[in-house]
């Protein structure tokens, strides 16, 4: 019964393919020597046989031949006596070689050498697990949901290792259920509490850029580079692509003929909106694409404090800024510069800046105001008060006393 443990044992390491066979015989021969030597005190007369294949083993003993009187290591000396029961032709000073049964050993050392190929066996797994993955971070990798958490979701590959997919790595639209396929990227790997922790991701940029690669060939081929990408998941992201080839126009071989390879990246990031956008070392050039589809009239840069000014159209401003914010705020990350929106007016002699309310409105109302473009008084009077109400945080009391100050100033 003890013999077919063992052999089970070893059933399990051939099993693991990922381990190859000289690891295989080494930790097999290192467990079998560990009890040699337990057992004898030595194990260097002693010659280890494994056989992966069959799942077996031998161990042979070389021992010395002395004089029946001069007998003193029965582990490294063998009798004369004893060596002619094995063959008469034996004499002093010739080597023996006989093979040890370790089932003699008895049960406690079986069920010890058992428990040490267990151990081996799993740290081995933990090891492998832990080195294959992190040759892996920033790849994609298709697992099935194993198990949902509050805060987590276990994941398994297709070889059975367990993922981790946090909350925080999730598109907040996200809704998995057990059994569903899941596909992200591997942000990082590391051993805790003795166990390889592998953790994926699909709100990473690597995430979008290697869904890029998948379904652009020119980008995974080189002739396309993505020179940087900013997203908020689920809403809203821009990438910069870099054409190598002048015959190549790198936007549209993103997207594709009627956005079919845009397409299949939009479903899988739960319809985030993507803006491919031409990259051009040109500043000005760079931040007018990034704002897109607002149509900017100007742009006056401070290179000390990595700001831009951007004057556009009054019926532009919403566009560039985008809803709640999101365009503005892409578009800032994108060029590496924080950029300010300016309502560009007509010259209007009867029109009057909001700075000059200063006394009759607080500051704080004002900044309100301000933010959403309005710089003049007939600026925030062409709005509508559903629209003050709906872009601003201010209340709609508030509102109407700030109209009925403005439109004071024009009776």
């Amino acid at each position: 019964m003890e013999n077919i443990n063992l052999i089970d044992t070893f059933s399990e390491f051939k099993e693991l393919k990922s381990i190859d066979r000289a690891t295989m015989i080494r930790v097999l021969e290192d467990s079998f020597r560990s009890v040699l030597i337990k057992r004898f005190g030595t194990d260097d007369n002693f010659d280890v046989i494994i056989n992966t294949d069959k799942g077996d083993f031998e161990i042979w003993r070389n021992r010395e031949i002395v004089a029946d009187d001069e007998l003193e290591d029965d582990n490294l000396q063998i009798s004369l006596t004893d060596a002619k029961k094995i063959d008469d032709d034996y004499e002093v000073g010739e080597e023996v070689t006989d093979e040890v049964r370790f089932l003699d050993f008895g049960r406690r050392a079986i069920l010890s050498l058992r428990q040490n190929l267990s151990a081996r066996i799993l740290e081995l797994e933990k090891d492998n697990i832990y080195h294959k993955y992190k040759d892996r971070i920033g790849d994609i990798i298709t697992g099935e949901v194993y198990q949902i958490w509050k805060r987590e979701i276990l994941i398994q590959d297709d070889e059975g290792n367990e993922l981790i997919l946090p909350k925080a790595e999730q598109i907040p639209s996200d809704f998995f259920r057990k059994g569903d396929n899941v596909r992200a990227v591997v942000v990082k790997v590391e051993i805790r509490n003795n166990n390889p922790l592998i953790i994926i991701s699909r709100t990473s940029p690597v995430f979008l850029e290697r869904l890029f690669e998948l379904e652009v060939p020119e980008i995974f081929d080189g002739l396309i580079t993505i020179k940087k990408i900013v997203r908020v998941p689920g809403e809203r992201a821009k990438v910069a692509v870099e054409s190598y080839d002048e015959r190549i126009d790198p936007v549209g071989a993103c997207v594709g003929m009627k956005g079919s390879r845009i397409h299949g990246i939009v479903r899988e990031l739960r319809n985030e909106n993507i803006d491919v956008i031409n990259f051009t070392n040109n500043v000005q050039l760079f931040i007018q694409r990034a704002l897109n589809p607002a149509k900017i009239n100007s742009i006056k840069l401070f290179e000390d404090d990595k700001r831009a000014q951007v004057y556009l159209r009054p019926d532009e401003v919403s566009l560039a800024i985008g809803k709640g914010g999101l365009n503005i705020k892409l578009a800032s990350q994108l060029a590496g510069y924080e950029i300010d929106v300016y309502r560009e007016m007509e010259v209007d002699d009867e029109d009057v800046s909001l700075d000059e309310f200063t006394d009759e409105i607080e500051g704080w109302i004002l900044d309100e105001i301000k933010a959403i473009g309005c710089d003049t008084a007939k600026s925030v009077l062409d709005l509508t008060i559903e629209d003050l109400v709906k872009r601003t945080d201010l209340e709609e009391e508030t509102i109407n006393e700030v109209i009925k100050i403005l439109s004071a100033e024009f009776e």
